[in-house]
């Protein structure tokens, strides 16, 4: 194999492929990238943990020697990185060794046979249908900060997506939080099956998404598989196993008659929120609010740090009463809030607290509260 790329073009899809490698592999060729040299001047880029793959196109400045070979992801990175900007590199395989040239700099590189590579056998895959870039990147970060991170209850470790007759909701939830984010049901996801797509994905996801956000994305799954494909022929394809379990019937845990509404600034509630828990420590990560007319206190008391407190303006007009929450998951819900008001619903201290910017939004939160 025999080719010359961009520096700049090989460090954008480096940087995509070598982000789904592990750093630590008891398998070497997992260590590795595949890259393959085609006779139309593309070369074929792919990375793998065995549960993700990356698989990415780019044009050569030119292909002498077509041919595979497979070269340690982290280590050709890095070295793309610190070449000189504008440089052309030269990658040519001879001896089980991959030579870099770029300039003066020369590097020799062990390469591990093409035939060693594993790669994800798709299978069928019967659901296909498109999402605008910027709306699946929006369902991500409405609902990932909810994934669960106990492996034991692996079923929460990723996004639950499933359709009903209009409607496609995202769910993620770690048993103290709830984050839902619903969109019209796209053309073609009819007896799509429930899945749940593991946090890695997502978040490797996320991150190509960042570079594309006009462009659309094609999705094809199965019960077992997922593939997104971005930017078409030429573009990046992300496929991934999914986690093979049965989400929590999450639907329950959305109150209904939570008749007590607080309105306030999410921005100023978050900011609050954050000043008053300045002092509070592991132990105590449980911020009070105390409702009253037209008024919430917040407050945090720490036996190492001493106590704090905080009133803030706000549209309440029912009883008043305390409720206690965890600072950190209320600030995670509050940064989602994109508009001037969020809408608390609540019943009483010991009920979960529904949250969302109106009845219009499509994001939806349910927090559970603490005792304080």
């Amino acid at each position: 194999m025999k080719a010359t790329i961009e520096r700049a073009t090989l460090l954008r899809c480096l940087s995509h492929v070598q982000s789904v490698v592990e750093r630590r592999n008891t398998i070497p060729i997992l260590s590795n990238v595949l890259i393959e040299a085609g006779q139309d001047g593309t070369l074929r880029v792919m990375a793998t943990d065995l549960d993700l793959q990356v698989v990415e196109h780019m044009q050569a400045v030119s292909v002498e020697a077509p041919g595979a070979i497979t070269v340690s992801a982290h280590l050709l990175f890095d070295i793309a990185r610190k070449l000189p900007d504008g440089s052309q590199v030269s990658l040519q395989t001879a001896d089980n060794r991959m030579v870099v040239k770029a300039g003066r700099s020369r590097f020799q590189l062990p390469t591990l046979p093409r035939d060693d590579f594993p790669v994800i056998v798709e299978g069928d895959l019967p659901t296909s249908f498109e999402l605008p870039a910027a709306t699946l990147a929006q369902l991500i970060d409405r609902t990932r900060f909810a994934i669960s991170t106990e492996e034991t209850r692996y079923y929460l470790n990723g996004i639950f997506l499933h359709v009903t007759e209009e409607e496609l909701k995202a769910a993620a939830t770690d048993g103290h939080r709830l984050a839902r984010f619903t969109i019209a049901k796209p053309e073609g996801s009819d007896g799509m099956p429930d899945v749940i797509v593991p946090r890695k994905c997502v978040a490797e996801l996320r991150k190509l998404l960042e570079e594309a956000l006009d462009a659309v994305v094609l999705v094809d799954l199965s019960a077992s598989k997922i593939r997104f494909t971005l930017g078409g022929d030429n573009g990046v394809v992300l496929t991934s196993k999914l986690i093979d379990g049965t989400f929590p019937d999450y639907s329950r845990v959305i109150p209904t008659g939570n008749d007590k509404l607080l309105r306030l600034d999410p921005k100023s509630f978050w900011q609050g929120v954050d000043r008053v828990a300045t002092i509070a420590t592991e132990k105590t990560r449980a911020v009070k609010m105390a409702l009253d007319k037209d008024r919430v206190t917040l407050s945090v008391t720490s036996p190492d740090n001493g106590t704090a407190a905080e009133e803030l303006p706000a549209d309440y007009g029912s009883e008043g009463f305390e409720i206690g929450f965890n600072a950190n998951y209320l600030k995670d819900i509050l940064g989602q809030i994109e508009g001037d008001t969020v809408e608390l619903h609540l019943a009483d201290a010991g009920a979960p607290t529904l949250i969302r910017q109106d009845d219009k939004s499509p994001a939806l939160y349910v927090l559970m509260p603490m005792r304080v």
